[in-house]
């Protein structure tokens, strides 16, 4: 019989995999993905108990070589605390990477809180987080151009995550090289943020090869962690920024490249309306609470702005603007389609100089709960970091 041990509050125990709780016992089924714990852990399951109140749970087991990791076990408020598991292992067209760095994004909060289950149904428990970094130790059949020592940048299965984690499983097709220049934390910081931005901007008409038109942009909320890579971006393809943001953050946004920049809580800043009086062809709407008609009559004939926070509301407008066949629109950004060609095209940027990750804070994965706290604040300027003790 083989014996699981189990720290809860400091004060170990022990008990027989045969007494793991009912509510545990798909912890036991398979390998450890970084999204629900019970699916495909390679035969090595783990048991745990005690998990009527914690959210998060600090799990052992003497079997194997254990990884730390913060995991959720059921929707509503964050509580951290560690959790340990055996390593995952790769599969066909995966690669395992012991990880550097992990960044925090609105959307992995907004699953734990049950958000977007109607979206992004999930079982529980679960380890979030998709945006990592770190090195390959291990690649799985049918991958090509990935080795064991390669630094990379990956983004994980927004069903799964796994980023909270010492060592993740992430899909090969959206792993890619990071290059010496490039920090951990600075790679990690791309996957959904910049991706986010480079699609909104390229739904615009932004082109970033030269050929696109001097169109004419706003950017609001542009110090956060979208707004911040989607000025910088926008300046890569020529497009003409405004932005706003709070009066702290103004010349943070002017110096990565902003032409205009307003303060939100002023009376100017809160009518958006570009202080040299340009109609918009573009809107990067990256906060909430703004609705439609703020934006109707300060968009260019065309203009479209792209909300990639929307309500219902914005759902609701959307199809009405379809049905009418608007030629202004609000365009709600559900869902990120992010391949390995624009990560890889967001690394180069990086590596080159030509775009900057801007960090709001760093935290242990052993804080990993003041991260997750720091994120659902909304207040960070930038990414918020969490870095893997090595």
């Amino acid at each position: 019989m083989e014996v699981w041990w189990v720290w809860t509050g400091g004060n170990p125990w022990s008990a027989a995999a045969s007494t793991v709780p009912p509510a545990l016992r798909r912890l036991l089924l398979g390998r450890h993905r970084g999204a629900t714990f019970g699916r495909r852990m390679g035969g090595r399951g783990f048991a745990g108990g005690g998990l009527s109140s914690p959210v998060v749970f600090l799990l052992g087991c003497f079997r194997s070589t254990l990884i730390r990791v913060a995991a959720v076990t059921k929707y509503g408020l964050w509580r951290c605390e560690h959790v340990e598991v055996p390593v995952p292992s790769a599969k066909k067209n995966e690669v395992l990477l012991k990880l550097q760095a992990a960044t925090v994004n609105p959307l992995d909060w907004k699953i734990q809180k049950g958000d977007l289950r109607p979206l992004l149904p999930r079982r529980l428990p679960f380890i979030p987080v998709t945006d990592i970094a770190g090195v390959i130790v291990d690649v799985g059949p049918g991958v090509n151009g990935l080795t064991a020592g390669d630094q990379v940048v990956a983004k994980l299965n927004s069903l799964n995550g796994g980023g909270l984690a010492e060592y993740a499983v992430a899909p090969a097709n959206l792993t890619v090289k990071r290059p010496a220049k490039v920090s951990a934390a600075e790679g990690a910081g791309l996957p959904i943020a910049a991706g986010t931005a480079l699609q909104a901007l390229r739904s615009i008409g932004a082109k970033f090869d030269g050929t696109g038109k001097p169109l004419n942009v706003l950017i609001t909320a542009a110090s956060g962690g979208v707004g911040l890579y989607a000025v910088q971006l926008a300046k890569l393809a020529n497009l003409h920024v405004t932005a706003t943001c709070g009066a702290r953050n103004m010349d943070l946004v002017k110096s990565l490249g902003a032409d205009e920049v307003m303060d939100y809580r002023t009376p100017e800043g809160a009518t958006l309306r570009s202080p040299s009086g340009r109609k918009y062809d573009g809107v990067v709407h990256c906060t909430v609470g703004v609705s439609w008609s703020s934006f109707q009559l300060l968009l260019s004939d065309a203009g479209r702005v792209i909300d990639i926070t929307p309500n219902l509301s914005a759902i609701l407008t959307y199809v009405l603007h379809r049905v009418t066949f608007s030629k202004k629109r609000l365009v709600p950004q559900l869902l990120l389609s992010l391949n390995k060609a624009d990560l890889e095209f967001l690394v180069g940027l990086l590596e080159e100089g030509k775009l900057k990750t801007v960090i709001d804070s760093r935290f242990p994965l052993s804080d990993a709960g003041k991260a997750w706290q720091s994120s659902i604040d909304g207040h960070a300027t930038g990414k918020i970091v969490v870095e893997m003790e090595s």
